[in-house]
């Protein structure tokens, strides 16, 4: 990966990939040093690129680390010919990331209301803000039961997830909590597995919930955060309006938010 050929402006960050690991032909997750001044609020999201241009391609990509932690994770989709992504694939342990200083985004806490129970529906590398968010004390000070799903094309995409959820019950921060409080439920639309389906498929049916032993979502006791593609935000926001939640924001706290910034 070749140094920047620009100079670093203003309002940007320049920093070094410490890890990379690359779960399918499809998907992959790295990590980078944190700025020192660097702030964010679980469940945010940066724009970040690469300096192998005049002027760089940013993107967003949710923080898939927690507030507390010492490194800046990410995890990302690979298209082939991704302005963005189709070079950022290819990086190496020490190679240069570039970020903006100033994080968003509306899948935090603070943009809903307290309730017994959180939904975190997602789809593909949408799981990336719940990754954070699940290891972040907070959530759990805020809801008694965090419910993380995650629907994939394939079982082999569902790894992530699956390694998040180990290093939440290792954490010693959070891990006691986590093995108590966190229920993780996973489903494929093409390979079998144990559940198959689409989230929303799920909810409509209402197979979710006798999965999970749990009640249909209320507007009283449930909340929920929904981070996938487009047309799953869609269905997902009209199911979540039908049980009678509400979108929320940061300046306007509710019962379900979404977030609708997307890599290429």
């Amino acid at each position: 990966m070749s140094e920047p050929v620009f100079e670093i402006p203003a309002g940007v960050f320049s920093e070094k990939v410490t890890f990379v690991q690359h779960y399918t032909d499809r998907l992959f997750k790295f990590r980078i040093s944190r700025p020192s001044s660097f702030r964010f609020r679980s469940g945010e999201f940066v724009m970040i690129g690469l300096p192998n241009a005049e002027k760089p391609i940013f993107r967003a990509y949710s923080i898939a680390s927690p507030s507390w932690d010492e490194e800046l994770e990410f995890y990302s989709i690979k298209v082939e010919d991704g302005p963005l992504t189709q070079h950022l694939q290819k990086i190496k342990i020490n190679d240069t990331i570039i970020m903006r200083r100033k994080p968003t985004g509306t899948l935090v806490n603070d943009a809903l209301l307290p309730g017994k129970r959180l939904y975190l529906f997602s789809t593909g590398t949408g799981i990336a803000p719940f990754a954070s968010l699940i290891r972040d004390p907070e959530t759990y000070e805020k809801f008694e039961t965090i419910i993380l799903c995650h629907s994939c094309r394939n079982v082999d995409d569902l790894k992530y997830g699956q390694d998040l959820i180990k290093l939440a019950q290792e954490d010693p921060l959070v891990g006691e909590v986590v093995s108590k409080r966190l229920k993780h439920y996973q489903s494929v639309t093409r390979d079998k597995f144990e559940v198959k389906g689409r989230i929303t498929d799920l909810l409509r049916s209402g197979k979710i919930f006798s999965d999970l032993n749990l009640p249909k979502i209320s507007n009283c006791e449930d909340r929920g955060m929904i981070c996938g593609s487009m047309e799953m935000l869609k269905d997902t926001k009209s199911i979540l309006e039908d049980f009678g939640l509400t979108e929320g924001a940061n300046n306007n706290p509710s019962t379900y938010v979404v977030e609708r910034a997307f890599v290429d």
